[in-house]
């Protein structure tokens, strides 16, 4: 791409990479706000840029935006280190139009967590946005040969958790909306037929809110929890406010008393759910709220 001629309309060059940069962003850090405030950092970078001598604007704000995340993510690890409570991301609805890399789901960014910040880079950069190595290498400050070892050693550790069967929209959000009705009128045999024998249910209130401290593991243990619940879903019901994509997984968000917003995301492979997903802290669904509980603080 040849430089250009004035760097002139500099907001407008920015605009076009934005969301592949937001994208990035949260890929990184699980977070949409810290995404959104990294992209930010790096518009003020691209206005004191020389951008005329930029070739490519597009990788250059790659390379910029990576740099802003692998330094945020030095203080992230230690946030996630003194979390209360299992760590979700920030659930992302997308109710209409499938993302264009909805490849990336959320087992797929929790598992992205379990990477060193230069192995989740070096995958998200190369194998998701489609990077060659030397630009990879120049984005994350290591030498190409490395970029392809840290490359080939987050395929190895996300291996299983790339979908290899998608469940078509309708069909997940017919599970969905048949799980939200067996756990809400406690119709636990219902319930059951859904869920696998190995189902996990993770629970995030980040200490803000109550929440289920640890994974619960297998049928029986969720199915448990979920007869407590129902017990008081009959006092209290709770309010179905969308059935929606969530991280690319099939789910819905509701309002729990006292008015916590929540979003609850279904893993479901080979027709059962083998994995439930719920965001319950206020600070992750602050954005939920505002964009679909119309009235919730």
């Amino acid at each position: 791409m040849s430089a250009s001629s004035n760097g002139a309309a500099p907001a407008t060059g920015f605009q076009a990479s934005r969301p592949g940069l937001i994208r990035l962003a949260y890929r990184m850090l699980g977070s949409m706000a810290d995404a959104e405030d990294v992209v930010q950092d790096a518009y003020a970078r691209w206005l004191a840029a020389d951008r005329a001598a930029v070739r490519e604007p597009a990788a250059f704000l790659r390379v910029v935006v990576t740099r802003l995340c692998l330094n945020q993510l030095k203080s992230a690890r230690h946030r996630r280190e003194t979390y209360l409570g299992p760590w979700l991301p920030e659930p992302i609805i997308d109710p209409d139009e499938p993302d264009d890399l909805d490849d990336i789901t959320l087992p797929l960014m929790i598992a992205l967590e379990r990477l060193s910040p230069l192995e989740r880079a070096a995958f998200l950069l190369h194998d998701v946005f489609g990077m060659a190595f030397p630009d990879v290498a120049e984005a994350i400050g290591r030498e190409e040969a490395a970029c392809r070892k840290l490359t080939s050693r987050a395929r190895v550790h996300l291996r299983e958790t790339r979908p290899r069967f998608a469940v078509p929209r309708e069909d997940g959000l017919k599970i969905a909306a048949a799980f939200f009705a067996a756990s809400r009128s406690g119709d636990m045999a219902a319930l059951r037929a859904l869920l696998a024998d190995d189902v996990v249910a993770t629970a995030d209130g980040g200490g803000k809110v109550p929440a289920s401290p640890q994974p619960l593991v297998g049928q029986h243990a969720v199915l448990v929890r979920h007869a407590a619940m129902a017990r008081d879903f009959i006092q209290t019901p709770s309010r179905l406010v969308r059935y929606a994509v969530i991280d690319g997984l099939p789910g819905f968000v509701t309002v729990e008393a006292p008015s916590i917003v929540q979003t609850t995301a279904l893993h479901v492979q080979e027709g059962k759910v083998v994995a439930i997903y719920v965001v319950r802290n206020p600070d992750k669904t602050r954005r939920v709220s505002r964009n679909w509980v119309p009235g919730s603080a």
